[in-house]
């Protein structure tokens, strides 16, 4: 990566750059449904992004990161969930993921969230402080891609509950 990649919030004019990332960034992705793009525009639509973010470099999105709150079952609150997080093919192992998840967790604490949890990898994830914790599960993906953050040293204990826009209905 030569030139420098700026992150910065996701304005109205990089929707369509953000599908088009994200599609592409998802496109051979082996645990992919292929409907991240949906899920970032059904939480743009809801209201719902707390965070999203972008990396541009030259002008051009060639990445972002969505976060939204999620809901525990014994009623913490304040508990987000990041993702999709996605980089143009092209950009991957070059740092840009890595940029993005710093910033979206250090914005996430600036709004004093209790914490953050993800559904990913646990080998690249664990370099950001991610683990599976038994206490906060989400049932139907081996615990050990469900793993979580806290910022707070009371950790919640309970079943958690993305928003709705990650569970499209199939057309």
């Amino acid at each position: 990566m030569n030139r420098p990649v700026r992150i910065r919030h996701e304005q109205s004019r990089d929707i369509d750059a953000i599908h088009e990332v994200t599609v592409a960034a998802f496109l051979n992705a082996p645990h992919s449904d292929h409907n991240e793009q949906v899920i970032v525009q059904g939480l743009r639509e809801a209201g719902a992004l707390s965070v999203s973010l972008v990396a541009e470099q030259d002008g051009r999105v060639v990445g972002h990161v969505a976060v939204s709150p999620v809901s525990v079952s014994d009623g913490a609150a304040d508990w987000y969930g990041l993702g999709p997080i996605s980089v143009l093919p092209e950009y991957q192992g070059q740092g840009v993921g890595s940029r993005l998840m710093r910033r979206a967790l250090s914005e996430l604490q600036a709004l004093g969230a209790a914490g953050c949890v993800l559904l990913g990898d646990p080998d690249y994830y664990r370099r950001f402080g991610f683990k599976a914790m038994t206490r906060l599960r989400f049932p139907g993906v081996p615990p050990e891609y469900f793993q979580a953050l806290p910022f707070i040293a009371d950790l919640p204990d309970g079943t958690v509950q993305y928003h709705p826009a990650f569970f499209p209905p199939n057309d």
